[in-house]
């Protein structure tokens, strides 16, 4: 590992057992996306056609037509929005949000309109789309999109995320076979995803991936899909897309990272992760009121978490506090604990250095400790995670 600079800037040592998360800097980038934008940052280039240069890297890749990188994920959903209000208008493209047809309706599934740090349905409108919303937050069927299908609709987006209701909705393919039977193309957001070909096989006509999750590229995201529709949302660049652009250094440094993808040691990467889970789970195992289980990925990238389950009566803290705890402690551990209330969490064993799965074993044993030692149950209400969920938010700056 490099010098550690956030020493010098004041900043916490984290180590993230979370996952990719934007919030915590998405992962460790790969040595070929570093050297990469270390190459492009002092030269200038045409941004088109460094932008067409990706593209054949991305098609490559993810066996579309084309495609291009943007400044996120969340800013391809907006982009490719956009593109399928617009089409090639490019009078269009620059009086949106503010939309000039009446075909802009997006529909989504109730059970995907979830949160993954902004609401997918506010990406949806920065780009002038209605949103519609079909079925309930756990049940969609056939017929729900079937009639939500008008002469007024643009688009359907369709969410893979462990964010998601993962039952009752309908499946990618029952999903695209509806929408491509009424000539309504269909938008994947498949941000954390390892798959770079399946859903574009599956029938999708733009797939939009994060640059810097898996991929271990710079903060990106990418547009792959239909000639067509990648060139309207590409030239969105030229209206909304502007507050979204990316430099040259993320491009190239995704064009890298893709590289790097294809000659990546997938298989021992598993293996080593596989130990870290060994390991954490043996540490565990035994001590009172903890119960982990190794737990595959919920939208099937080739990849486990330690699910680590607490009954607080017998460990004397609850998931939320011992969460907490290993965040203010010292080191600060950050796990992933967006279903803490659920009495669990997750450690996810994708971003570490050498050496810190021993100091995430050590910290989990000295706060496990301390529980026991306590007189009384560590417990918070649950009520106070949503009472002082912002408050780190709404204090910035200092």
């Amino acid at each position: 590992m490099s010098e550690d600079i956030r020493q010098s800037l004041g900043l916490r040592p984290v180590i993230n057992v979370s996952g990719t998360m934007t919030s915590l800097g998405a992962s460790i980038a790969v040595p070929e996306a570093v050297a990469a934008v270390a190459k492009i940052m002092p030269q200038f280039v045409d941004m088109n056609d460094l932008q067409r240069k990706a593209g054949k890297v991305i098609a490559r890749l993810t066996g579309a037509e084309a495609g291009f990188v943007t400044a996120s994920c969340a800013s391809g959903i907006s982009l490719a929005v956009a593109g399928a209000i617009t089409g090639p208008d490019l009078l269009a493209v620059e009086r949106l949000p503010m939309a000039t047809t009446a075909r802009k309706e997006i529909i989504v599934q109730a059970g995907h309109i979830v949160n993954y740090g902004a609401p997918v349905d506010q990406a949806i409108r920065l780009a002038g789309g209605t949103v519609v919303s079909i079925g309930q937050a756990t049940s969609t069927h056939r017929f729900h999109l079937e009639n939500a299908i008008t002469e007024n609709t643009a688009a359907a987006v369709y969410v893979v995320s462990h964010h998601v209701v993962d039952y009752g909705l309908l499946h990618l393919s029952e999903f695209v076979e509806i929408a491509h039977a009424r000539g309504v193309p269909v938008i994947v957001d498949a941000a954390s995803e390892y798959d770079l070909k399946g859903f574009l096989a599956t029938g999708a006509d733009i797939v939009l991936y994060s640059g810097h999750k898996f991929l271990g590229g710079p903060t990106s995201g990418i547009v792959a899909g239909r000639k067509d529709m990648v060139r309207n949302a590409y030239i969105q660049n030229y209206g909304i897309g502007r507050g979204m652009k990316v430099g040259k250094e993320s491009i190239f440094g995704v064009m890298a990272a893709l590289e790097a993808w294809e000659t990546r040691d997938h298989e021992g990467i598993r293996a080593r992760e596989r130990g870290y889970l060994d390991l954490w789970k043996d540490a565990l195992d035994g001590r009172p009121g903890i119960h982990a289980v190794i737990d595959p990925d919920p939208t099937n990238n080739p990849l486990d978490r330690l699910k680590v389950m607490i009954d607080p009566s017998e460990a004397r803290i609850t998931a939320w506090d011992l969460s907490a705890a290993l965040a203010h402690g010292e080191p600060p551990i950050i796990v992933r604990d967006h279903e803490a209330e659920h009495h669990y969490f997750y450690l996810d064993p994708c971003n570490l250095h050498p050496g810190q799965e021993h100091i995430v074993t050590r910290r989990l044993g000295e706060e496990l400790d301390k529980a026991r030692r306590s007189n009384d149950i560590i417990a918070t209400p649950i009520e106070d995670l949503s009472r002082h969920r912002f408050d780190g938010l709404l204090k910035w700056p200092d």
